[in-house]
């Protein structure tokens, strides 16, 4: 039964963090996390990693905006949380891309009984340090609603300073400018389009209006949403498959060189053998997209797509294409997902660019469940860009390359080292959205 649809700027002004906490179930995550945390679980139960918050939008001084009790509030609130029976028995029981049974039964039965591990907090003059540490199939739930926490702090700070009135305008025009932006997405014929926000969204709230907006106003085009929680209340498809977490913690447990260069490929081959179908997707780009599909083993080329998630995504959407001809492949039987920092222009462009040539499809993040921008005063509530990534993995550090040097993750003569050891030329920056 659907949900009735609730009034974002009423509930904001009488707000009360106790009875309306910002994560309110440990399916309110991103798809994604729970088939790696399967994954992971199944593969590598004992790895200790550590994870870490990271500002990329040092102008936004969050040790400024948040509140130390109320973040910490926040974050215990979550570990209070446990699978309700709703819960467990939709992703027992739901069909996932056709396949009944994703979860199997005795990883639900350690997600039934999972508490999320303890975390440190700390604020000094250098800002928020916000880490977690771990077995990496607990510790890795954390990412996503650490990070919707730390967003919604952020803009609750804002908005509690606002009246009644102020409030249902910024709202009203908030709508009024998503609207216009679905309205223009309508148009596109053969579009796929899935929400990828949970993330870094303006709140909970908003992201589940801003779904509810997308069913609505695309019809068929809109393909479903990264968020379970949404997904199960809104009657909507759960979509996600992998990400980079999973070859950052396989290379850096590399014994060799030569090992850390293959462990991307070792990490597919056993994601290949427990998944299949839109389930393999490739994402290139953690240690560089050119030459990982340079030297990728053939057995790759049969996998379903590649999500573009860093770099010029013109570019390199081409090179996909390239890579699956010069192999044999038909690359309009394959899927190009484009993932990072879109925005209604680009998801235009990028659509007219490509669609014909290779199935395409969109997962649109933060500018879908976060544009206020110039909304209010001095752009308070404008998108930041914050990251929660793992640091460690059994005491080891790190790296990510990415197709973008500002998304480089890693101490300096590490993610020299990978990039020596990955071959990975000069690379042109691109500016950071989100």
């Amino acid at each position: 039964m659907q949900m009735p649809t609730v009034d974002i700027a009423a509930r904001v002004y009488n707000h009360n963090w106790k009875i309306d906490p910002i994560v309110r179930s440990l399916i309110d995550t991103d798809f994604y996390k729970l088939l790696m945390c399967q994954f992971v679980w199944r593969h590598s139960p004992h790895t200790q990693v550590k994870y870490k918050l990271v500002n990329r939008s040092p102008e936004v001084q969050l040790d400024k905006l948040l509140d130390e009790e109320e973040l910490r509030d926040q974050l215990e609130h979550i570990r209070s949380l446990r699978l309700s029976r709703g819960e467990s028995t939709w992703l027992r029981g739901n069909t996932f891309y056709g396949i009944r049974q994703m979860f199997r039964p005795d990883f639900m039965v350690w997600f039934e009984n999972l508490q999320l591990p303890p975390f440190h907090l700390q604020k000094d003059d250098d800002g928020i340090e916000l880490t977690f540490e771990g077995t990496w199939p607990e510790v890795m739930l954390w990412e996503i609603p650490a990070l919707a926490v730390i967003t919604e702090l952020r803009s609750r700070a804002v908005l509690r300073h606002m009246g009644k009135f102020n409030l249902q305008i910024l709202y009203a025009r908030a709508m009024a400018r998503l609207w216009d932006k679905v309205g223009r997405l309508s148009q596109l014929e053969n579009l796929q389009l899935a929400d990828f926000g949970t993330r870094r969204r303006h709140s909970y709230l908003w992201q589940d209006w801003c779904v509810q907006a997308m069913h609505e106003g695309l019809g068929k085009r809109f393909v479903g949403t990264s968020n379970c929680l949404i997904a199960m209340r809104r009657e909507v498809e759960a979509i996600g498959t992998n990400a980079h977490e999973l070859p950052m913690v396989y290379t850096a447990l590399a014994e060799s060189d030569e090992e850390l260069r293959r462990a991307p490929y070792e990490l597919l081959k056993k994601w290949q053998a427990d998944h299949q179908g839109n389930l393999r997707v490739i994402l290139s780009d953690t240690y560089g997209s050119p030459t990982f599909l340079r030297d990728a083993p053939d057995w790759l080329t049969s996998w379903t797509g590649i999500r573009v998630d860093s770099g010029d995504p013109y570019e390199m959407g081409e090179l996909a294409l390239s890579w699956w001809q010069a192999r044999g492949e038909d690359p309009t039987e394959k899927l190009l997902i484009f993932s990072d920092g879109l925005d209604v222009q680009e998801i235009e462009q990028l659509h007219a660019a490509f669609c014909g040539r290779v199935r395409v499809s969109f997962g649109w993040g933060t500018l879908l469940t976060n544009d206020f921008r110039d909304l209010a005063d001095n752009n308070a509530l404008g998108p930041i860009s914050l990251v929660c990534k793992v640091i460690e993995a059994n005491g080891r550090p790190t790296v990510k390359l990415s197709d973008n040097p500002l998304k480089r993750i890693g101490p300096k003569d590490e993610t020299e080292r990978y990039a020596r050891i990955f071959d990975v030329g000069k690379q042109a920056a691109r500016k950071l959205v989100v």
